[in-house]
């Protein structure tokens, strides 16, 4: 990622990890986003975090005991943050192919507007303890029980004509997660105009009546 994409970014990360206190692990966990997005969280060291973050090595332990413990917090609030988003548009008003729209708009949108956070929450889940990677995988499948609920009120009501509701959901899901692994600031297309258009898709894939 270059240094004009991560300026872009920078105003959503700061909103982002509002709750993280004090300011110096806030900083901590914002650096290691960044790190990790660009090297991998196996290839980037204590050290690269806190420089990034402006702090000595040492720092860093005041925080967070491990590499890994930076790793489950920035993992476990993105997951948070998807969560809500999927929620708040589960419960909104209208049909199941209005609601699965609208989640599929702002599940995506997130996913560009949060590119840096959303490929390092997605992609080094393997990075984490099992005990931690068993949190996180609860989370995801209360993502992935929101979004089957739709499609499945959906096929209930003869809105959706999905033959395989699990199977389609989970193709929902990494259409939606795979954003995050090529959108760039500088392409074409607008976070707000890639959730439009994977919105029309998804309700194309689960045959929608009306949208």
């Amino acid at each position: 990622m270059n240094a004009e994409a991560s300026k872009a970014e920078q105003p959503e990360q700061t909103e982002e990890w509002a709750d993280v206190t004090p300011d110096a692990a806030r900083r901590l966990v914002r650096a290691a986003v960044h790190a990790f997005a660009e090297r991998g969280y196996h290839a980037t060291t204590t050290r690269d975090i806190a420089g990034r973050a402006g702090m000595s090595p040492a720092a860093l332990y005041i925080h967070y005991k491990t590499k890994e413990e930076l790793l489950f917090q920035i993992s476990g609030v993105g997951h948070r943050l998807a969560l809500d988003i999927l929620r708040s548009a589960a419960e909104g008003e209208g049909g199941a192919a209005r609601r699965l729209a609208a989640a599929v708009r702002s599940f995506v949108r997130w996913h560009a507007e949060h590119h840096t956070t959303a490929r390092v929450v997605q992609y080094e889940l393997g990075a984490l303890s099992e005990e931690h990677y068993t949190e996180i995988v609860a989370r995801r499948r209360e993502i992935d029980g929101v979004v089957r609920g739709i499609i499945e009120d959906g096929v209930r009501a003869g809105e959706f004509d999905v033959p395989d509701i699990p199977g389609t959901t989970l193709a929902v899901l990494s259409l939606c997660i795979d954003v995050a692994r090529w959108f760039t600031t500088e392409g074409r297309r607008t976070p707000d105009q890639v959730g439009e258009l994977y919105a029309d898709l998804v309700l194309r894939m689960v045959g929608a009546t009306d949208a």
